[in-house]
């Protein structure tokens, strides 16, 4: 009698010195990471439907294709409505693909799956996503082929909900090294255009600043769900976001020029107690929300050629 599959897909541990992750097969998602025994991300359950999109990879397209349509090569997609409170097509198509384990080590994995030429996305699309353990973390890198005939849009990102600590994103301090913000329609985060994070007010509290984390502070009752962009970083090009708790440990995220946006998302959610700001959603992408209609940094695959973007998230030490 074969085993059960459990709901998240096939389960994948990692081990290396004191990190722990599990990887879900379903989109490539990750399911926990912990240093010490300390969570670094929301995790959720091996035999547990995926709570909204913890972990997973985002593609062909991160966050929203705005009425899920576009005009690529001359020609009017529909993409199906995947986030219909909003009416938008939301995070891509990888996201429930059952990925296949290509390679495996105690450390590291590699996934792969296909995205199928469809309604609304005529590509067809090779996957690859590797998972690293090693001394400073964890890292991911996602590389996506163009295994059709034409030309093809493209973004990527993955979907972490970080955690410093004890509590929920309101006692936690959050440095992010941007000077944009990308303004959104209030109701259905509709991308309006870039501010300075220092010149944007925040209407409840009839403050400017309010997306302005440059230098760390406590998030408090903000409420965030914002992609930000002109990001600085260090010589060698990699930017670093960190989240910390009272006590100063915490969790940091880096990524390298891959990713010139950063979506940010305090998972406000008071209909659910649990999950209401249980982490922060910090999100490195290769280009903006609604990339497919404004070409803001969206990348094109020419038939047999790829890409590739990675990321990492280490735990901070008090």
């Amino acid at each position: 009698m074969s085993a059960v599959r459990p709901l998240s897909g096939t389960r994948i541990d990692l081990e290396h010195g004191s990190y722990r992750a599990s990887i879900a097969g379903l989109g490539a998602s990750l399911r926990v990471l912990q240093f010490e025994g300390r969570d670094l991300v929301a995790p959720y359950g091996v035999n547990e439907l995926r709570p909204g999109y913890s972990g997973a990879t985002l593609a062909p397209w991160p966050n929203r294709v705005t009425d899920g349509r576009y005009r690529f090569a001359g020609t009017e997609q529909q993409l199906p409505l995947s986030e219909p409170a909003r009416g938008h097509a939301l995070h891509g198509l990888a996201l429930w693909l059952a990925f296949t384990v290509t390679e495996r080590s105690v450390d590291a994995v590699t996934l792969t799956a296909t995205v199928q030429a469809q309604a609304g996305y005529p590509h067809r699309l090779d996957l690859e996503v590797t998972y690293r353990l090693d001394d400073e973390g964890l890292h991911q890198s996602v590389t996506a082929t163009n295994a059709g005939d034409d030309a093809a849009p493209f973004g990527t990102g993955p979907h972490p909900y970080l955690v410093a600590g004890p509590g929920r994103v309101d006692d936690w301090v959050f440095e992010l090294p941007a000077s944009e913000v990308l303004t959104v329609t209030p109701d259905r985060l509709i991308p309006q255009g870039l501010a300075s994070v220092d010149a944007v007010t925040d209407a409840a509290a009839g403050r400017a600043g309010t997306f302005d984390f440059r230098e760390a502070r406590a998030i408090a009752a903000t409420v965030i769900d914002h992609a930000f962009t002109g990001i600085a970083r260090d010589g060698s090009g990699v930017a670093t976001v960190s989240l910390t708790a009272a006590d100063g440990s915490g969790v940091a995220m880096r990524f390298d020029e891959s990713c010139p946006w950063i979506q940010v998302c305090t998972a406000d959610d008071p209909l659910d107690a649990e999950a209401h700001r249980r982490g922060l959603a910090v999100e490195p992408m290769t280009c903006p929300p609604d990339a497919f209609n404004s070409g803001t940094d969206l990348l094109v695959l020419d038939p047999g050629t790829s890409t590739t973007a990675s990321w990492s998230i280490s735990a901070l030490t008090s």
